[in-house]
């Protein structure tokens, strides 16, 4: 009987760790802060709060890799918590860089943020847009991705943009997406919105640009939606359609959040050189964007075969960009 139950303990433990992310089903008191906190001798900026189960955790940012991590509220100490103060501290990082590049563009209708090719080596950003859709993953994506890096790079490092509705809808497709963790696929997980707004009106009048559009509601509630499913929420955020205002980007830094455009949306005709950020859809409603993917990734198979073109992940190349 005892080592029926060991047993069962260590099954749900594997269930609950098995994609590297934990899952905050129950957690409450969600709120954005504006902290940094000191890990050891580390230094931490934490963007968001909430409680499970009676005990606070942190959502926090690392401000020279970007790399986002929940943490328990015993395992740091806060050093400051004056807004002026925080950002005072984050002279000179990578983070405090990346502001000012997406203010380059703020003012932008369309594509504003990171929306220029980032590392100097011969390769791309993949980023794959989850829009809300009623029909089923586009798993050919993933599957010619491993298919045509396999025995080549054992890491494959994209980014995918989920939006609330999606992961509503598509519970199973969440699920395979994370067991490509174990495979090697190192997803980038970028807010996406909760909603997704739509509308047939103008872009001034349509996503996040829409009559009555809620940003701290699209914002909050799809990171909530993420950490119950056991997503970890990055430091980027993608405007669906690519489409924000000065406001608009300005409250999303107020967030902590990095706008992310793209200068290879496929489906769109753009092409993808080295460095790009390259945008398409996997929610089955661009079969266009999909195919020209798949096609890059057979223009350049022999580059991938000589390990002369692979795949970046969005925080490589930002510390040697200009700002």
């Amino acid at each position: 009987m005892m080592k029926q139950l060991i047993f069962v303990c260590l099954f749900l433990v594997c269930v609950l760790f098995s994609y590297g992310q934990a899952s905050y089903a129950n957690l409450e008191n969600y709120r954005t802060e504006w902290l940094i906190l000191r890990e050891n001798n580390n230094s931490l900026v934490g963007i968001r709060s909430f409680t499970k189960n009676a005990v606070k955790y942190y959502l926090t940012v690392d401000p020279t890799t970007l790399q986002t991590r929940v943490v328990g509220d015993r395992s740091v100490s806060v050093l400051y918590k004056d807004a002026a103060q925080v950002t005072k501290s984050l002279s000179g990082s990578v983070y405090e860089s990346c502001f000012s590049l997406v203010r380059k563009t703020e003012n932008n209708l369309q594509d504003a943020g990171l929306n220029f090719r980032l590392p100097k080596e011969a390769g791309i950003n993949l980023t794959i847009d989850l829009c809300p859709s009623h029909k089923p993953l586009d798993k050919a994506i993933f599957e010619d991705l491993l298919v045509t890096f396999k025995g080549i790079d054992s890491t494959l490092p994209l980014a995918v943009s989920v939006s609330g509705k999606w992961m509503l809808n598509h519970a199973a497709d969440l699920e395979w997406l994370k067991s490509l963790d174990t495979k090697g696929v190192k997803i980038t997980w970028i807010n996406h919105t909760y909603d997704h707004v739509f509308n047939n009106n103008p872009l001034t009048s349509n996503f996040l640009l829409s009559k009555n559009t809620n940003l701290n509601y699209e914002v909050l509630e799809n990171e909530k939606l993420m950490l119950k499913n056991g997503l970890m929420p990055s430091v980027f955020f993608r405007c669906p359609g690519l489409v924000s205002d000065r406001n608009i980007i300005e409250r999303l830094l107020s967030y902590g959040l990095i706008a992310v455009g793209s200068d290879a949306w496929l489906a769109k005709g753009q092409q993808a050189k080295n460095g790009s950020i390259v945008l398409i859809h996997g929610n089955g409603n661009e079969e266009l964007g999909v195919q020209d993917f798949i096609q890059l990734l057979r223009t350049e198979s022999q580059s991938i075969k000589t390990k002369h073109w692979t795949l970046y992940s969005l925080s490589e190349g930002l510390d040697e960009e200009p700002h």
